[in-house]
Formats: C-alpha cells, structure tokens, sequence
C-alpha cells in the first residue's frame, strides 16, 4: 500500500484533537493549491501566491456558506515538507470547524491522507532518510526532556551521520576484499581488514548499547514498587511525585489493588505501579492483591525490592532478578545493614537523590554516555544483524568475508531506508498519526 496514491492530493487536520485557539488542515500533492482555492477566498488564489505568503480570507463549504475566517499558508515544491505543493489552511481550532473544513476540501478534489502519509512523501522525496522520519513520530510523541533531545537529534541527521560512518569503514574494507579477486596472489593484509572491522564493530556495540535506552525514552518504563505490608511503598510512591497519591497508614495491607502514578524520573517518562504487600494471607481480596503484585514485577522495566530498615529482615520469594534492594525508613535506627541495599527515607528525603540516580544507571546504562540513540526496535534489530555479519567477516577467509560484509551493508542501509522493502515502510509509518 506504501505507494499507491502518490499521485493523489491529500489533506488531513495536523494539529491534535480537541479544540484550541488555532488549527490546521494540510494539503499536499500536484493539485494542492488548486483544490484550497476552491475554499479560500481571499484577495490573491493560492495558486497565484509565491512560496512563503500567507492570505487572509474566508473559508467556504461546498455549498459556498461561511465556515471560518484564517489564513492560509502557500509553499511550493521542492522546498516544502513533502517536496510537493503544500497549502496549510489555519482556522480557529474548533473540532466541529476543523471538521467541516476538511470535509470541505476533500469535496473539493483532494482524499484524506493516510496515517504517516505526509512523512511518507517526504521520506520517497528524499526530503529526509528513514531514519528522520522515525524521529518526527518521535518528537511528536515524546513525553520527556531525554526522548525529546533524542528525537531531535535523530532529526537533525546525526544518527544518520553515525550509520554513514560505519559503512564507511565497511565499504572500503569490502572494496579491499573484492580487489583480491583480481590480485588472488597478493590477498588483503589483516590488518587492513581487521582495522576497520574492529571500528565499525565497536561503533555498532555502542549504538546497540543504546537501543533500551531510546525505546524506553520515548515509550517510557514501569517501574514496580513490591515489599511486604507497611514496607514503604506508598510513601516512596509519594516522595518521589512530590504530593500525597497514595494512601498511607500504619494499618498493614492498606494496598488491596495496584495504583498508578506518571512522572519523569532520570530522564525517563515513568509509570510507578505501588503494589499490595507480599505476605500470606487467608483475606482472598487481599491474596488476589498480592497474586497481582507478582505479576505486576514481572511485566515491569525495573523493580524497587523496598525492605523496612527499622525492623528485622523477612525473605521474599519469587521476585524478578535484577531488582534493585531499597532498605526503607532511612531516619529510624537501622535493623540490619546490607552493602547491596540502597537506604532511603520518604520522610527526611535521605537517599532519593541517589535512587534517581540508580534508576537511571540501570535503565540507561552505558547509554548515558552516547549522544546519539537508536530509536525504534527496527534500528535495533538492523545494528544487531550488521554487527553479526561484521563480525563473521572478521573470521572468515577473503572470498567469504566479502559475501558477510555485503550483508552488513544491507542492514545498515535498512536503518536509514536507502534499501528497504515496501512492507517495512508500510510497519514505520502506521505509526503516524493522520496528519503527519
């Protein structure tokens, strides 16, 4: 489906539901401003207008009544976000004008475009690379400092840049490869193979390192909070938002049903998921809590294991590997010491700045130190089988090393889509919202 159409003038509403001082119906294709002529009226046509002018005027409907006043934007091929004729009507954002405006243009000769389909154009225009495009559905949907910093990045080329560098090092490693075709008697030195092999399998390690990170930037992390009853866990909870979300009380299993709670910690858009208390009990509510719970850590990016400090230790079973060991109620006197466990207080506030820290570590790892991120399991999923045929290239004889090291080229050209089948175009860009 990824190319049918293209052909076609299309139009959506661009900006998000719901009403708002100002919206935008776009349109773009061969007949863009034609068919927005044909429902603005102003002192100039929009096919008359040069690229970068904006008109005051009316907006009609197809049966010519009043809809609207605004203004519309004119920009002209190639040097629009499509690369095509784009005319962007801007109206007041009432949902049921924004409505009739589109139903109006559609009237007037132009389709509804499909999800992506702008970002499509402008991706088949070689307006920008695969990798682009993914990070405008990024930057629209990022929910954080860190996944709006990378989106940006990815954006403006830099991963791009990155992926060049790499095949770079591959492509003359494989021109030196295929020159002993010619030259069988003098072979490729392997050092002049094992150099940039080494490099570009080294730059890819870096950039798989990244791939959690991005996903979790830009997705966000579950981050379960899991103990036994009056452990700690709704007041941490409550530390960390900043405001009373969860109840607390020195009654135990207080917290029958899990509750939920959203903020940005270590630079991460984060759902915090506080538990019913794990301990056994006849109360079939309370054990369906504590079955939940269970669940509920499994299923999370990161578990905080949170243990009272002020009173002796009781084993808890079951729980995920990698939890991280929060030893609670940092400003009462301790009951046990453990290196491993990191001390806390929600009163006092003792140990939050280091728990943000800790979560950051381990969720972003070595991440934390590369500008540049993968962004999509896509992106991931292409690195890991270039790094694959990278490194088989590193072991194999000459004739067979040159078959892996075009393979790696393969997949690296799948990242920024210079070489990449319609189906996969089609999975990235049903992403996209209609209008994008």
């Amino acid at each position: 489906m990824t190319r049918l159409g293209l052909s076609d003038t299309i139009a959506a509403v661009s900006t998000a539901p719901g009403s708002a001082g100002v919206g935008i119906v776009r349109v773009s294709g061969p007949q863009a401003l034609e068919v927005a002529g044909r429902v603005f009226r102003g002192r100039r046509a929009p096919a008359t207008t040069a690229a970068g002018r904006f008109l005051y005027g009316h907006f009609l409907d197809e049966a010519g009544e009043l809809l609207d006043e605004g203004l519309c934007l004119v920009f002209r091929a190639p040097h629009s976000y499509t690369g095509e004729d784009v005319a962007e009507l801007q109206s007041h954002g009432s949902p049921a004008v924004l409505r009739h405006l589109l139903a109006a243009i559609l009237s007037a000769g132009a389709r509804a475009a499909r999800p992506g389909e702008f970002t499509l154009r402008a991706y088949l225009a070689g307006r920008m690379d695969l990798t682009q495009a993914e990070a405008v559905l990024n930057l629209v949907g990022a929910q954080s400092e860190t996944a709006r910093k990378q989106a940006t990045l990815g954006l403006s080329g830099a991963l791009s840049a990155r992926i060049g560098a790499i095949q770079d090092g591959v492509t003359r490693t494989l021109s030196a490869v295929q020159a002993m075709l010619d030259y069988p008697e003098e072979g490729v030195p392997q050092e002049e193979r094992q150099g940039p092999l080494r490099a570009a399998g080294a730059q890819l390690s870096a950039l798989i390192a990244t791939g959690r990170a991005g996903q979790l930037a830009s997705q966000g992390a579950r981050l379960a909070l899991i103990g036994a009853p009056n452990a700690g866990k709704s007041s941490l909870l409550n530390a960390l938002l900043g405001y009373e979300r969860s109840i607390v009380t020195p009654i135990p299993g207080t917290t029958r049903d899990y509750l939920e709670a959203q903020l940005e910690l270590a630079g991460v858009p984060m759902t915090l998921v506080d538990t019913a208390g794990l301990r056994d009990t006849f109360d079939s509510i309370e054990a369906a809590g504590v079955r939940q719970a269970r669940a509920l850590a499994g299923a999370a990016d990161l578990v905080l294991r949170l243990e009272d400090g002020s009173r002796p230790r009781e084993p808890l079973e079951g729980l995920p590997q990698g939890a991280l060991l929060i030893q609670t109620k940092a400003d009462l006197e301790a009951a046990w010491h453990d290196p491993a466990a990191l001390r806390v207080s929600a009163v006092s506030g003792e140990g939050l700045p280091e728990l943000r820290e800790r979560v950051r570590l381990t969720l972003l790892g070595d991440a934390g130190r590369q500008e540049v991120w993968l962004g999509s399991q896509r992106q991931l999923d292409a690195a890991r089988r270039a790094l694959e045929h990278v490194r088989a290239a590193q072991t194999l004889p000459d004739d067979l090393a040159g078959f892996e090291l075009e393979e790696a080229l393969h997949a690296l050209s799948e990242i920024s889509g210079r070489n990449v089948q319609d189906d996969v175009l089609d999975a990235v860009f049903s992403n996209f919202c209609v209008g994008k």
